[in-house]
């Protein structure tokens, strides 16, 4: 039994340094059979280091599915005795922490409605201190790099030696074609702040849709992410949890299939290499910036609806002077001249002028 245990640790050990690391399994346990099955056709790919199921799930109103409980883990625990394959579990609380470790789950991620509270941080640190094993932690819910380094540092401080970083997109408001705003920079700032962490991107809970997973996935990778968390279900439409996100075993290899996994070079090619990475931080910046223009545009129109009907003019010159001393003061805080700053938001006040001339003489 010693030895079975210590294989298995050596086996944790491997998948844990391995790259890319590739999670997978339902949204959701629902049943025994469903669990087996699922872990079965994806050992079967022969492309997923890590099981993964919910077996708790705070959802957003009572009501929902909120998972099966602790009587999933014992499925988890047969899924790994039949497949050979390490499995995870979100934990929210320090008796989730112990129902996990008493069924020998070998990885322990947290959610983004835990590191969006220091106390359920703490009370999950206070659980794991002492005990030897990995752990992932989702980025908080909203855009707030702080909760999630100090998610990291309270782990950190109970003495985990094997922490990893999930990045699950950012709510935002308003429509936008992801369920979760990917926001690029703020996980490209976490890899500055902790380097040698793992960071793994998680398309499911970014796309919201099994239609976007490919291209989200490929993107995460070319920012050079360790590895991909992606949902799969033996059934995906009828699953009892963020259905359309989940994709079958088979379309999850053939996603991976597709993938270009770009390899770190340290021969004379390094410099294109590190010059092609950051050329795409900055395409990805600069499609937010464009999302961000756009949604900015669409509260002009807002503006200019509400000024035709009180019959107000369309240049606030008060308005405007505070938008620019405000951005002058941002702006050399950030190392931005004042020049440029003018230039760009005169571009900017021109285009939301137009646009508040189109409402307001339609």
């Amino acid at each position: 039994m010693q030895t079975q245990v210590n294989s298995m640790k050596e086996l944790i050990k491997e998948k844990w340094n391995k790259r890319p690391l590739i999670i997978s399994g339902p949204c959701s346990a629902e049943s025994e059979e469903q669990v087996i099955e699922t872990a079965t056709r994806l050992k079967q790919t022969g492309k997923v280091d890590v099981l993964r199921a919910g077996v708790w799930k705070p959802r957003t109103k009572p009501g929902l599915f909120e998972g099966i409980g602790t009587k999933g883990l014992p499925w988890l625990a047969l899924a790994k005795k039949i497949t050979g394959m390490p499995i995870t579990v979100e934990v929210a609380t320090a008796k989730h922490v112990q129902d996990a470790l008493q069924f020998e789950v070998d990885i322990l991620w947290i959610g983004a409605r835990s590191t969006v509270n220091p106390f359920s941080i703490q009370e999950i640190a206070d659980a794991l201190k002492g005990v030897d094993i990995p752990v992932l932690i989702k980025n908080p819910i909203n855009p707030d790099l702080e909760l999630w380094s100090g998610g990291i540092e309270r782990l950190q401080k109970v003495g985990l030696q094997h922490i990893g970083m999930i990045h699950r997109g950012f709510s935002s408001y308003g429509n936008t074609e992801y369920r979760n705003a990917p926001m690029w920079h703020l996980p490209i700032e976490m890899k500055r702040r902790f380097p040698g962490m793992p960071l793994i991107c998680d398309p499911s809970h970014i796309c919201g849709s099994r239609l976007l997973l490919q291209e989200v996935a490929q993107k995460s990778i070319d920012l050079d992410f360790d590895g991909i968390m992606m949902e799969s279900h033996i059934d995906p439409d009828n699953a009892w949890s963020d259905a359309k996100q989940q994709v079958t075993p088979e379309r999850l290899a053939e996603i991976l299939d597709s993938l270009v996994w770009r390899q770190e070079n340290t021969d004379e090619k390094e410099f294109i290499t590190a010059l092609a990475t950051l050329r795409e931080q900055i395409n990805q910046l600069d499609d937010e910036l464009i999302t961000l223009l756009g949604q900015r545009m669409k509260i002009a129109d807002k503006i200019g609806v509400y000024k035709k009907q009180n019959n107000i003019t369309i240049l606030q010159t008060n308005r405007w002077n505070d938008i620019l001393d405000r951005a002058f003061k941002k702006g050399e805080n950030l190392g931005l001249s004042k020049e440029f700053v003018t230039k760009y938001f005169d571009a900017v006040h021109l285009e939301s002028i137009n646009h508040q001339n189109k409402v307001m003489n339609s």
